[in-house]
């Protein structure tokens, strides 16, 4: 792979007018499309880790996004100071550095965009509902099992589903501009966020290769994707980028867990100093990575000290918001000396590991991971909250497959079932229309389980919520 068609500002529909006063790169307009869309405002309701949450302060998919957005940026030129330092032949020049910022800043905006209500519990329920239901005993279509009008590949689709995969249909279809190309982006920020350039049927989880632990498209987008990748020059590899934008994404949520978590009471500064002191992680640790962890430790308390010297009001609030700010640094310097360490790996397509897989700062990522999930995410709060999101979600599954798998058919339909579907939004249906003409009966079946899909995915929490107590008489 060569970072000259690595950033190509190709699109998948090629532009035949172009503004010569326009003087932005092809990745800035990108940014521009992104920012002013409404599946990206959709985002400032979506769970990051706190389901409906009431309170200002706790992050939201938006706001998770555009600190991944900003933390990537901050990689470009770092990548590239590091890689020309390290390798002085290296084809990479400060142009791709300012182009290698553009693309990470606006696939940090769209890398979540196709999460649906309620976070990764979301995913979950949306898998577990199609793994029951899509079964010989499963729903039925003219007397016969759905599953017997798709092929594998489709079925794997929704039993497999994956938010990553939803975010680039999001992108190239659902999200209509002036036709079914969706944003029609450029192809190096769409590759950017298929972190698993492989389909369902792909998947393999005991590969040992991080690119094969979740599927990076559906069925419907395996033309898009062979675009995107035979444009790039990518192929069936990962993008180099992809590395950055993951572990951009891991710095943004783990360190964000903890303060989060802090402010809203369920990791206590005792609990966290405790977990910091005790911490197991040292006995494994080699000696860089010890000198590193115990590094981030004793800025933690260090902080606390200098907030109780210069007499804050809230000395323990003051020193986990700024310890967390110093630990994001220290995570980036981690990962940007990864990809160096690995790059000629990652340009071959080789490399198999995340950024922090064997780095000084591996132990700080999962001690961190380790302190969100015991803290935070099995909290009764939580809980409590995903026992409702299954009740919604899994009812909404129910009610609009039963209605969509009827549409657009000679089948009988009843009220319920046309009113329903007077529900899903005209863009999700006309993209629908596009795509399953001259389809046959497979393939427009299973483009109507993805309307669903796309209907329900494309919700935020309160109107997830909200329709759920509607449909149900509650008001």
């Amino acid at each position: 792979m060569e970072w000259k068609q690595l950033l190509s500002g190709e699109r998948v529909r090629s532009q035949t007018h172009k503004n010569e006063k326009d003087y932005r790169s092809e990745f800035e307009k990108d940014y521009h499309r992104i920012i002013v869309s409404a599946s990206f405002r959709r985002l400032q309701d979506k769970t990051q880790v706190f389901p409906l949450d009431k309170s200002d302060f706790i992050r939201t998919r938006l706001t998770h996004s555009m600190e991944v957005s900003s933390i990537g940026k901050s990689f470009g030129k770092s990548i590239y100071h590091s890689v020309k330092e390290r390798y002085p032949q290296a084809e990479i020049t400060e142009r791709d550095a300012a182009d290698m910022g553009d693309v990470l800043l606006s696939a940090g905006l769209i890398h979540d965009i196709g999460n649906p209500p309620f976070g990764h519990f979301g995913e979950n329920v949306i898998q577990e509902w199609f793994q029951k239901n899509l079964s010989v005993d499963g729903i039925q279509f003219r007397g016969k099992p759905v599953v017997s009008y798709l092929n594998p590949q489709m079925i794997a689709d929704f039993t497999n589903f994956e938010g990553n995969a939803q975010a680039l249909r999001v992108v190239t279809k659902l999200h209509s501009l002036v036709d079914a190309q969706g944003m029609n982006l450029t192809k190096a920020i769409l590759n950017t966020i298929i972190k698993y350039p492989v389909s369902s049927l792909e998947i393999n989880k005991k590969s040992g290769d991080i690119k094969e632990k979740k599927m990076g498209y559906f069925y419907a987008e395996q033309k898009v994707f062979q675009s995107i990748t035979e444009g790039t020059g990518a192929g069936k590899c990962r993008y180099p980028l992809a590395y950055i934008l993951e572990a951009a994404d891991d710095i943004a949520y783990r360190t964000a867990d903890i303060e989060d978590g802090f402010k809203k009471g369920r990791i206590s500064f005792a609990k966290l100093s405790m977990a910091l002191e005790m911490n197991t992680y040292r006995e494994h640790a080699g000696e860089l990575e010890y000198e590193f962890l115990g590094k981030a430790i004793q800025e933690f308390f260090e902080r606390y000290q200098k907030g109780i010297e210069r007499k804050y009001h809230d000395v323990e609030r003051y020193a986990v918001q700024n310890w967390v700010i110093g630990v994001q640094r220290y995570l980036i310097e981690a990962a940007t000396d990864s990809f160096t360490d690995h790059y000629s790996e990652i340009m071959a397509g080789t490399y198999k590991e995340d950024l922090f897989v064997g780095t000084k700062a591996q132990y700080l990522a999962d001690f961190l991971g380790d302190i969100a999930y015991q803290q935070v995410f099995q909290s009764k709060e939580i809980l409590k909250l995903e026992a409702a999101s299954h009740q919604i979600l899994t009812f909404l599954l129910e009610r609009f497959v039963d209605a969509a798998i009827v549409y657009d058919t000679q089948e009988p339909k009843n009220q319920i079932q046309l009113k329903l579907m007077e529900l899903v939004s005209d863009t999700y249906k006309y993209i629908y229309h596009v795509y399953s003409e001259k389809k046959d009966e497979g393939e427009k079946l299973y483009l109507r389980l993805l309307l669903v899909t796309d209907f329900i995915s494309g919700m935020t929490d309160h109107y997830a919520k909200t329709l759920y107590q509607e449909l149900n008489g509650i008001y």
